[in-house]
């Protein structure tokens, strides 16, 4: 902790997809103990609300914020070595998993460079609390064996794209589930190019927007039609797409389960503003 003399930590941390009732029991406790936390712009402001009112807190996303500024990752890596070196215990909080697509590796890669201490700290993912949060499950006996993940960003009409497109339309083809984190703004694209690929345009596709939030809006439809839906719906980012045969066992189990338990996420628990296509990617 502060002013001890010794070197500080890193923890690199996951808060889950927004609901606070989702954060690990580790996690929690070093809301509890962390002397700094720096967080990204996609944690939630229900999960913020559990930080300490004497805990000091800073939004390193890096989204442009209201006075037009924006954290670079080299200011948020500065930031980790700078207070870690003060000896400070510090929480590097992100939203979902601090290593699926949140660059909480090369984060690691830098501190370790640094001689600091660091660890990663696990959290729900949204590849996992956004389906299920709208009864979705990613895999099932009669549907789906296979679970493939990718990043939105991606253009599927580009040249030099680094996801191979030819395969990631032959698993779900053959009724895999593909799970696009970030990939709201393209989604019509990445639609259009899956079916290029040779998804059938029936295939069933949702989008839950706000998971795990009083916020949550689920969107079903399928690879044909669900760009057009999302943008009906108005659906913005932070949001997560799945494509596959598993969207439809969804609606059988939704109509079978029991209500959920209140949250403690009330209102929306999401932050004010949530612009840009990423996920802090970034």
């Amino acid at each position: 902790m502060t002013g001890t003399g010794a070197p500080g930590r890193v923890y690199l941390a996951g808060a889950g997809p927004g609901d606070p009732e989702l954060l690990t029991r580790k996690v929690d406790r070093l809301l509890g103990e962390a002397d700094v936390v720096l967080h990204d712009a996609l944690v939630s402001e229900a999960v913020l609300s559990e930080v300490p009112a004497e805990t000091r807190t800073r939004d390193v996303g890096k989204r442009p914020g209201p006075d037009g500024e924006r954290t670079t990752q080299e200011e948020i890596n500065q930031l980790l070595v700078k207070h870690a070196r003060a000896g400070e215990t510090v929480l590097r909080l992100k939203g979902g998993d601090p290593t699926v697509f949140a660059r909480g590796g090369e984060e690691a890669d830098h501190l370790a460079a640094a001689g600091v201490p660091c660890e990663f700290v696990p959290g729900v993912s949204s590849v996992l609390g956004a389906p299920e949060s709208a009864d979705i499950p990613l895999t099932h006996r009669d549907h789906a064996s296979s679970l493939t993940v990718v990043t939105g960003h991606e253009d599927p009409a580009k040249d030099d794209t680094a996801l191979d497109w030819d395969a990631l339309a032959r698993t779900v083809s053959a009724g895999g589930t593909l799970v696009i984190l970030m990939g709201v703004r393209r989604l019509p694209d990445i639609a259009a190019g899956l079916q290029r690929h040779g998804v059938a345009p029936e295939t069933p596709a949702a989008t839950v927007q706000e998971a795990t939030l009083s916020s949550e809006q689920t969107v079903r439809g399928t690879v044909g039609t669900i760009g057009e839906r999302i943008r009906e719906a108005g659906i913005e980012p932070p949001a997560t797409t799945i494509v596959g045969d598993v969207v439809e066992a969804g609606g059988p189990l939704a109509d079978s389960l029991p209500e959920p338990i209140p949250s403690l996420a009330g209102g929306s628990g999401a932050p004010a503003s949530r612009d840009g296509a990423t996920a802090e990617e970034r």
